[in-house]
């Protein structure tokens, strides 16, 4: 049995229990009036307590008549302006929203009840708590197989290849480029470069020896000895070594020459408008190609499985770098007071604005809920939430009633 309906079932005992003592002390005073009466002329002082019983009786029935009115016809008869509650169920839902809205859902009183709310504090204590930043690590990362299954591949191949398109419509690659490049030259990267270039090759020149005399041979005349062949070798792959040491050096021309070849590309990059439509058009092309798609597509699959191996593994990567994060996030919260006042402030301001920005449709949505009980469920609801206080005024206009009645009959005995 749910929660609910376990608290109806309580309120619905002490409902009975105070409509019974209510109704008891009405039949109390009833044989208390007939018994005083049957005995008034023997007993003279026993018109005291039927003035009081009678009164007693009036008040407890003039009460009873109100509080059944609310909810239903009192003893079944369609008294008019009786059944209150089940008659006019819209106009009070239509109420309980206008005064929800309007006196609850405000930003004053928003604010000033979360004022004094520290969510950081709440959670930071809470991810502190043992084994609760793991389970909510586990809860994130298990939903992503969820979502990636919820994606068709060919579908975000084709999305990211759309949005890469788009977003990349309006970049000037070519002055981009030229900034990237100039920043590497001006870390001397572009040295390095020209540097691992020439050991390239140096080292194809070593490796291909054999190859480059055979080629030699091959070419030379059939009737020029070997021995000449061979000094023409050696000869050749000594003077690219020479070459290529003259390249090595600091301030060799070779150097120079791509120093100034490097500078020249840079500014075209950064001001040729034919360098920047040669480049936007080989990266237009390129994306264009079915080809491209496809290996987008493969590496958003490649993703996809890499992903759905970690998350579903006991000892997942991702699990871990999300409590890690989790537990490394309660720490910020509570040593830079700084970090939780703002997190604080942003949370209050988030759910303040979302709030009253909503409180209309909250509204609307007490309204609807009401709108579609029936009469008789509302009125039940309403009476189980407040029956027993009102069962109390029933007991208080019997006693009331009675005190009322007693000084009534006591001022006209005083007056004759």
């Amino acid at each position: 049995m749910d929660p609910i309906s376990l608290l109806e079932q309580e309120q619905l005992a002490q409902l009975a229990k105070f409509r019974r003592i209510a109704t008891g002390l009405l039949l109390l005073m009833a044989i208390v009036f007939v018994v005083t009466r049957r005995f008034e002329l023997a007993y003279p002082w026993l018109a005291l307590v039927r003035a009081f019983a009678e009164a007693a009786m009036v008040g407890a029935l003039a009460d009873w008549f109100a509080v059944t009115a609310l909810f239903k016809h009192p003893l079944g008869l369609p008294i008019p302006h009786t059944a209150i509650i089940r008659r006019n169920k819209d106009r009070i839902g239509v109420s309980i929203a206008n005064f929800l809205e309007h006196n609850f859902m405000t930003r004053e009183v928003i604010s000033e009840e979360l004022r004094e709310v520290d969510f950081a504090a709440a959670l930071a204590s809470w991810l502190e708590s043992p084994g609760n930043g793991r389970r909510l690590a586990q809860q994130l990362a298990g939903t992503v197989p969820a979502l990636l299954r919820m994606v068709e591949d060919k579908d975000v191949g084709h999305f990211l290849q759309q949005r890469a398109a788009a977003a990349l419509q309006d970049v000037r690659f070519a002055p981009l480029l030229g900034e990237l490049l100039a920043l590497l030259k001006a870390g001397g990267q572009h040295q390095r470069v020209f540097d691992h270039v020439i050991e390239l090759a140096a080292d194809a020149l070593e490796r291909n020896r054999p190859y480059i005399r055979q080629k030699i041979h091959d070419k030379s005349p059939r009737w020029l000895p070997k021995s000449i062949d061979e000094k023409f070798f050696e000869r050749l792959l000594e003077e690219l070594n020479n070459i290529l040491d003259e390249m090595r050096e600091e301030d060799s021309e070779w150097r120079g020459r791509f120093e100034f070849a490097a500078e020249n590309f840079i500014d075209n990059l950064k001001t040729s408008p034919e360098y920047e439509a040669r480049l936007a058009r080989m990266i237009h092309n390129t994306m264009a190609q079915e080809e491209f798609r496809g290996y987008v597509t493969q590496v958003w699959r490649d993703i996809k499985a890499r992903l759905l191996r970690d998350v579903r593994a006991e000892d997942s990567k991702a699990v871990g770098r999300l409590e890690q994060a989790l537990v490394a996030l309660a720490r910020a919260l509570e040593q830079d007071r700084a970090v939780s006042a703002k997190l604080n402030q942003w949370l209050r301001g988030f759910a303040t604005e979302t709030i009253v920005h909503r409180r209309g449709e909250i509204a609307q949505l007490v309204e609807r809920v009401i709108r579609k009980w029936d009469g008789e469920t509302i009125a039940r609801k309403i009476e189980l939430h407040v029956g027993k206080d009102l069962q109390y005024i029933r007991i208080n206009g019997t006693l009331v009633g009675g005190m009322v009645g007693l000084l009534l009959h006591l001022a006209a005995q005083a007056l004759t």
